[in-house]
């Protein structure tokens, strides 16, 4: 499926997730974003180099690992990226839905 973002047409899934990661930048990003009505800030830039590290070195995300990571305490990722945290900052960052979302 085909969707204009930032002025470009991007391959996505039916949930809305890139299905190539090549097509994600910073525009892109800051576009989707929009789309969660979430207004990127430093901290959120921080979650998505770490979700993009883990996705990187092919690690599961989790909330749990989330948690652990030291990047961002539970609290704050909920208030970062509400209603479904790691759904909409993957999303966000250009990854595919992690296997422990539904």
């Amino acid at each position: 499926m085909k969707k204009v973002l930032a002025n470009r047409e991007i391959d996505v899934n039916e949930e809305g997730y890139l299905v190539d990661f090549k097509q994600w930048d910073r525009e892109i990003c800051e576009c989707i974003a929009d789309e969660c009505n979430i207004v990127m800030t430093e901290k959120h830039w921080e979650v998505i180099e770490y979700i993009h590290e883990k996705h990187k070195n092919e690690e599961p995300l989790s909330i749990r690992g989330i948690k652990k990571s030291g990047v961002i305490n539970i609290k704050e990722f909920y208030n970062l990226f509400p209603g479904g945290p790691l759904k909409k900052a993957t999303l966000i960052a250009g990854i595919p839905k992690p296997k422990s979302c539904i």
